[in-house]
C-alpha cells in the first residue's frame, strides 16, 4: 500500500521538525515544498507532501496515516 500525507504549518522550526520526524519514520519527500503568505496573520506557511510504501497492509480510510 502506498500512503500519502501533506504536512503543513507555519514556516518555523516546528514545521522542519515535523518533516524530519516523518523522514526518520520512513516517509519520503514527494515533490517540492510550497509556501503561502497569510496577510491577515502576516505569516508564511509551508507545505510538503510525503509518501511511504507499507507492505502487508491494506488501505483503510479510518487509519491514522501518521502512525503507519
Amino acid at each position: 500500500m502506498k500512503l500519502y500525507r501533506f504536512l503543513t504549518g507555519p514556516d518555523d522550526a516546528s514545521f522542519c521538525h515535523r518533516v524530519t520526524d516523518a523522514l526518520n519514520k520512513g516517509w519520503e519527500l514527494h515533490g517540492s515544498p510550497c509556501h503561502t503568505f497569510n496577510a491577515a496573520e502576516n505569516r508564511l506557511y509551508c507545505g510538503q507532501a510525503v509518501v511511504k510504501t507499507v507492505h502487508g497492509k491494506d488501505y483503510d480510510p479510518d487509519m491514522k496515516l501518521g502512525e503507519q
